[in-house]
């Protein structure tokens, strides 16, 4: 009876005091994180459904150009209704909401060979506004006709520049490598120090969902919300510094998809933001993570992840659960950090896919966020 008390106090101390100690390091992770907040201003649906000759919609990206005061909005079109292409707009904010949303241009992306793509060589995503003036663009591919994802520079009139090296890991070829269809390159975001020119910065982008090669259904269909995040270095010689393992977040049981559509890099070293997706029996939903990618793995090496489980995933932080703002949340995939607002803190823009679809079923829609630091 002594003996079996002295082990049960025995556990309980060596509970309690891992208890503590666990909790000192939650504590501890918990500060490794931005004491950042995120605020909900407003709503805004753009109305038009035409603009020079295009369908407007399939807004999957967007970036704010300080320069000019103006945007630029990928849209998703894989030359099916319009040449793939991006939009120059305008966002009116007064005070803290959005008045006006005008478009400006529309510019047709144009291959090394100066032409449209062609229909359903293209499925552009992501959209960044680089120091040099000029725009990437992120396309996933189309997988199931073996095209493989890329990341391209544009000028401002959609002409090609340069591409950055893509792993041949990510190339689809036979189902069982690369990118899953439409699960590849959706987000993009650049890290520069200011806006003047300079020799380099960095880039990042995430695929959607995992690779094939990373995913074993059968055995652990969790494998599936896997995704790899990229982090490039732009220069002369652009070059890949690093693969790490993003973990997306795990669904609800009605959740038929979900998937990482963008990144934002904020302008602290090593922090982002990143927009998890989600579509199911009950519509729509979203959630912005501040994520941190010091002391994760590099994964550069490993061509699957199946058989590794010691892998440090990137660090994750909810910022904001986007299905409790009290509105009907469309399919947002895009966001931009904007001008200050006429308090002083930075606003956020998300933007959402219509999937061109008819206007009474989905929406080009705009939402407003104050971002600040508690």
């Amino acid at each position: 009876m002594v003996a079996f008390c002295l082990c049960l106090g025995l556990s309980l101390f060596l509970t309690l005091c891992l208890g503590k100690v666990g909790g000192l390091a939650l504590a501890a992770d918990e500060r490794l994180f931005l004491p950042l907040t995120l605020e909900f201003l407003d709503e805004y649906q753009l109305q038009e459904s035409r603009y020079k000759d295009t369908v407007v919609g399939g807004f999957s990206g967007i970036t704010y150009s300080p320069p000019e005061d103006s945007y630029y909005i990928i849209s998703d079109d894989r030359s099916q209704y319009s040449p793939a292409r991006f939009y120059k707009a305008k966002i009116k904010i007064d005070g803290q909401k959005i008045s006006d949303v005008i478009l400006e241009d529309v510019v047709f992306l144009r291959d090394e060979n100066g032409n449209f793509y062609p229909e359903n060589t293209i499925d552009a995503e992501g959209i960044a506004y680089s120091p040099r003036q000029t725009l990437f663009v992120s396309s996933e591919g189309v997988a199931d006709r073996k095209i493989p994802p890329f990341i391209n520079e544009y000028d401002l009139q959609g002409n090609l520049i340069s591409q950055l090296p893509i792993p041949p890991k990510y190339i689809p070829t036979d189902g069982k490598k690369g990118i899953q269809n439409n699960l590849g390159f959706e987000s993009l975001a650049i890290k520069a120090d200011g806006f003047s020119p300079q020799p380099s910065f960095r880039l990042f982008t995430a695929t959607e969902a995992a690779l094939s090669q990373d995913v074993d259904l059968i055995n652990n269909p969790q494998t599936n919300l896997n995704a790899r995040f990229l982090h490039y270095l732009v220069n002369n010689n652009p070059i890949l510094l690093g693969e790490y393992l993003y973990k997306i977040d795990p669904a609800g049981p009605t959740t038929l998809y979900n998937g990482v559509c963008d990144l934002l890099a904020l302008p602290e070293e090593g922090y982002l933001l990143s927009l998890e997706r989600t579509f199911g029996m009950k519509g729509y939903g979203a959630k912005i993570f501040q994520i941190l990618i010091g002391n994760a793995s590099d994964i550069t090496s490993q061509e699957s992840l199946n058989k590794n489980n010691n892998l440090t995933p990137i660090r994750k932080k909810l910022l904001l659960d986007l299905g409790q703002l009290g509105i009907k949340l469309d399919n947002v995939e895009g966001m931009a950090l904007g001008p200050r607002l006429a308090d002083g803190s930075q606003s956020l823009i998300v933007v959402s896919d219509n999937n061109f679809a008819p206007n009474e079923r989905q929406k080009n829609q705009f939402l407003l966020f104050k971002l600040r630091k508690s």
